[in-house]
């Protein structure tokens, strides 16, 4: 396995703990103890996917969040946390991480969770769209080997978790899929429930794919049930 994995979290205990279940699982382990060095490392070597904890000194998580989202929108980011506030875990998928955990974890859970993230990529990337030109819906066309969105022919920046929540909502057009079909299929593991995550998804992705995000074309709200994609009407 070549994948590799930045670890930001200034308590050494985890950075360990962390790093010695990763590279049993044959990942390679870069770490950093504070923000500015999370962001030097992403510009010596871009990894594969970033573990970043929330509170960290000189940089704190959430603006190294929104500074890797600026730099590549490809790289998914697993945040930590040791708050359990709603606000905090609502802010960092709103600023662009692909999921969180809250502290204390499972070392064998957050590898889990990295695996369903590469997993659910190399999905998305394996199974393609129907047609091998790509998906074209309405002023939308989804490039699922190039990884690309366009609008009107021009790029949106989607999070890699944006993405693969928009190849399957537009895999499934016409049919009103719960928030918890959303989560099995997705994040490929199970939230307890937890459907926020899938909301603020949908919000994040009808901000850069609607034009009009109060009153969408292709991602329609079910009320009590869930969303469901479709495409503009035929004038």
């Amino acid at each position: 396995m070549d994948k590799k994995v930045l670890v930001v979290d200034d308590e050494p205990s985890i950075v360990k703990l962390v790093q010695f279940n990763l590279e049993k699982d044959g990942y390679q382990v870069e770490v950093a103890t504070d923000g500015e060095m999370a962001l030097d490392k992403v510009k010596e070597a871009v990894p594969d996917l970033v573990v970043l904890d929330l509170m960290l000194p000189k940089v704190d998580g959430l603006e190294v969040c929104k500074q890797l989202r600026k730099k590549s929108r490809h790289i998914p980011i697993l945040m930590l946390t040791a708050k359990t506030e709603e606000f905090d875990k609502v802010l960092g998928l709103e600023l662009g991480a692909d999921d969180y955990m809250t502290k204390p974890f499972s070392p064998r859970e957050l590898v889990a969770r990295i695996k369903a993230i590469f997993r659910r990529m190399e999905a998305v990337q394996a199974k393609g769209t129907p047609k091998e030109e790509g998906l074209k819906i309405g002023d939308l066309q989804i490039d699922t080997e190039g990884y690309e969105v366009l609008r009107k022919g021009e790029p949106i920046d989607l999070t890699p978790k944006e993405f693969e929540l928009l190849v399957y909502l537009a895999n499934h057009r016409g049919k009103v899929l719960s928030r918890d079909q959303l989560l099995n299929a997705v994040w490929d593991y199970d939230y307890i429930g937890d459907t926020r995550i899938v909301d603020v998804h949908v919000s994040h992705l009808r901000e850069k794919v609607e034009e009009d995000s109060r009153n969408p074309l292709y991602i329609k709200t079910v009320r009590g049930i869930g969303y469901k994609f479709e495409g503009p009407k035929e004038s």
